[in-house]
């Protein structure tokens, strides 16, 4: 079992920066796939970034690739996402998600992952 919690929403400006965090319990974080998932008012979950187990690999969705960076650290169970140059459409309900597939294969579907959190609010104003 893995337990996920995620942290580090709120409130910024259009342009600012942001940092998310999802510290994961167990010891068998390193062995999957981490990933960070959103979810706007009305629409559906929508994949962001994915990072294979050792942190060799990741992936972006095409609407954050330049602003964001996904990262682990494997020593501390923690998930990471920095979030740059923060645009109003980036507002959504985050999720970090942790899957026993490939970082690639979470990239193709926002469902069916092994294990979700529940999610933090990032708003961003206009």
């Amino acid at each position: 079992q893995v337990q996920l919690v995620e942290s580090g929403g709120g409130l910024v400006q259009a342009g600012g920066s942001l940092r998310l965090s999802c510290a994961a319990s167990g010891r068998t974080f390193s062995r999957y796939a981490m990933g960070w998932f959103r979810q706007a008012p009305g629409k559906e979950r929508e994949f962001v970034a994915a990072i294979s187990w050792s942190g060799g690999s990741t992936y972006y969705t095409d609407s954050v690739k330049g602003r964001f960076t996904i990262s682990r650290d494997n020593a501390k169970n923690t998930l990471y996402l920095q979030m740059n140059s923060l645009k109003p459409e980036d507002t959504a309900v985050y999720y970090c998600a942790a899957d026993s597939r490939t970082a690639r294969a979470m990239g193709a579907t926002a469902y069916g992952m092994d294990y979700w959190g529940k999610g933090t609010l990032v708003t961003v104003s206009s």
